[in-house]
């Protein structure tokens, strides 16, 4: 089985094997980045949600919880989205001289209508200034901190901007790129261009490429270096219901694929009540706790046989013990069903890109983008 050559370098920071938790809001959060971390035995990278950079800026309670780690936690990763240089530069300040993160990742890759027609998200770098502008002041204010980005292939298969994208980053310091091989206009539909993540580490071999997009098992992840020479690789969807996923991707990548976990549902179970409880203890309210877990229930139970009824009450379910009795009802001796591999998450495709009138006439001249691009969403 193929095992990378050399660690990941992220600055100071050794990541072996190679793998990163992508950022996915409200997923994303202290307690299901914990669950994957034990399932790695604390390997990898795992990045928070998606920070809005004017929300940190002005202290939002709500964000300020969000960049809260554990002490386990090493090294903290924040990943941050903005499209103002001076605001970018402020909260990566911020975060420096508070010492919050001990690497920061920036997202240009949101493909939401509501973001890219204020010309944010994925369809900013096609403003390649801006994208210069925005990533030289968070490199500046940085100082020893690493800083990387996340990027989609450009806006459509006619408005690529990945490979210029690629190049400015590595002018202006970035640590390391993580491409996700589709175009705004893709969305999550269709099928990843890997083929583009190998173009661009032939593009920037200065420093490492990662590789993101449809990586559904460990399996792909190493099918993904082999093919496209990434130094690593980003995993999304594919891990949603499946925090053991990270175990696999290391025994993967350490060449122990009969490591690999295929849970039963008892064990299944087991780790959906631990993610609720972490999720009450995080948010100080267990029945709010549950109420945000119960959009992961579908995602742990794809392929098991569930029934529509159960599912109806899962869906409700509002306290750990109501939860806990549900579940005890199923038949928790099934085994791992080959159905519950693939696709999880937004699927959708073939979207209109939503664009500010005039955004395509000049990739170069842009008088900047308006702050209510900076929302609190995500994706990329």
């Amino acid at each position: 089985m193929t095992t990378l050559p050399a660690p990941l370098a992220i600055g100071p920071h050794t990541v072996q094997p190679p793998v990163v938790l992508a950022p996915m809001a409200g997923i994303t959060n202290a307690p299901f980045r914990t669950l994957c971390r034990e399932f790695s035995g604390g390997k990898g990278l795992f990045v928070s949600e998606m920070i809005t950079t004017r929300a940190l800026v002005e202290r939002n309670e709500k964000t300020m919880q969000l960049i809260h780690f554990d002490e386990t936690e090493k090294p903290r990763s924040i990943q941050l989205y903005g499209v103002d240089p001076v605001t970018v530069g402020k909260a990566v300040r911020m975060i420096v001289e508070e010492d919050r993160a001990d690497h920061i990742d920036l997202n240009f890759g949101c493909p939401v209508p509501k973001v890219t027609r204020k010309g944010g998200g994925s369809a900013l770098p096609y403003k390649r200034h801006l994208l210069r502008a925005i990533l030289r002041e968070a490199v500046a204010g940085a100082g020893d901190l690493p800083v990387t980005m996340k990027m989609r292939k450009g806006i459509d298969d006619d408005h690529l901007t990945y490979l210029d994208a690629g190049r400015i980053a590595v002018e202006e310091g970035v640590t390391a790129i993580a491409l996700h091989g589709r175009t705004t206009a893709q969305h999550y539909g269709g099928t990843a261009d890997w083929e583009a993540i190998a173009r661009l580490k032939e593009h920037v071999p200065e420093i490492p490429v990662l590789g993101n997009g449809d990586i559904w098992c460990a399996e792909d992840a190493l099918r993904m270096v082999r093919e496209t020479g990434c130094d690593g690789v980003v995993v999304g969807r594919g891990c949603l219901g499946r925090p053991w996923l990270f175990n696999d991707l290391v025994a993967a990548f350490e060449g122990r694929p009969e490591d690999f976990h295929k849970p039963t549902l008892r064990e299944v179970k087991r780790t959906m009540l631990r993610h609720a409880q972490l999720l009450g203890e995080w948010i100080g309210d267990e029945a709010r706790g549950v109420i945000d877990f119960r959009k992961h229930v579908a995602w742990y139970l794809k392929g098991f046989s569930v029934g529509s009824e159960m599912r109806g009450k899962l869906a409700v379910v509002s306290s750990l013990a109501e939860l806990d009795a549900h579940l005890s009802e199923l038949d928790l001796d099934q085994a791992w069903p080959e159905s519950a591999d693939g696709p999880r998450g937004r699927t959708s495709g073939n979207n209109r890109v939503v664009l500010p009138d005039g955004w395509l006439k000049d990739p170069y001249d842009c008088a900047g983008v308006s702050e209510d691009a900076e929302l609190d969403t995500s994706g990329g």
